[in-house]
C-alpha cells in the first residue's frame, strides 16, 4: 500500500495492488488522475477527504484483466466507482470519469443547501443592502 501526499490535490490517497505489484509509473498516474478530483470537491469538504484506489489482476479464460476500484471518502458520504479493462491505465481513466460524474452530483446535492439560504455573491449583496437599510433609516428601500 502506498500513501501519497500532494499539494493542490487530494491529500491522502491509499494505492494498493491485489495479486500484483504496482510499478512506480502506475502509482504516479493514479495519484495525478485521482488527486486532480479535489477541484470538484466542495471547499468545505476538502480538508477531510481521502481516497482509496485498489487495482486487482483478474485471470479470466479469455485473458487477464485489471479491475480498478476507487473510493472517495467525503464528510457525509463515500463515492465508489469501479471498472475492469485489459489495461491498468485505461481502467484508472474510466474510474476517474465515473468519479467526476459522481462528484458533480454530490456537489449539486450539497451546494444547493447553501444557495437556498442566500449563499453566493448575489446573496451577499442582498444581505449587505438589507443591513445598510436597517442601520440607516434615512436610506429609502428600492422598489423592485
Amino acid at each position: 500500500m502506498t500513501q501519497c501526499y500532494n499539494k493542490g490535490m487530494i491529500k491522502h490517497i491509499d494505492i494498493s495492488g491485489i495479486n500484483l505489484n504496482l510499478e512506480e509509473d502506475i502509482q504516479r498516474y493514479i495519484t495525478r488522475k485521482i488527486g486532480r478530483l479535489e477541484r470538484l470537491i466542495p471547499r468545505q469538504a476538502r480538508a477531510s477527504v481521502h481516497a482509496e484506489v485498489r487495482i486487482k489482476e483478474v485471470n479470466e479464460s479469455h485473458g487477464n484483466k485489471y479491475r480498478c476500484e476507487a473510493v472517495i471518502h467525503l464528510p457525509e458520504e463515500q463515492l465508489t466507482a469501479s471498472d475492469s479493462t485489459m489495461n491498468q491505465f485505461a481502467a484508472v481513466d474510466i474510474v476517474e470519469e465515473k468519479l467526476k460524474n459522481l462528484l458533480h452530483k454530490y456537489k449539486e446535492l450539497h451546494s444547493s443547501k447553501v444557495r437556498a439560504h442566500g449563499g453566493g455573491i448575489i446573496g451577499r449583496f442582498k444581505r449587505r443592502r438589507a443591513a445598510r437599510q436597517m442601520s440607516d433609516p434615512s436610506v429609502i428601500a428600492d422598489v423592485e
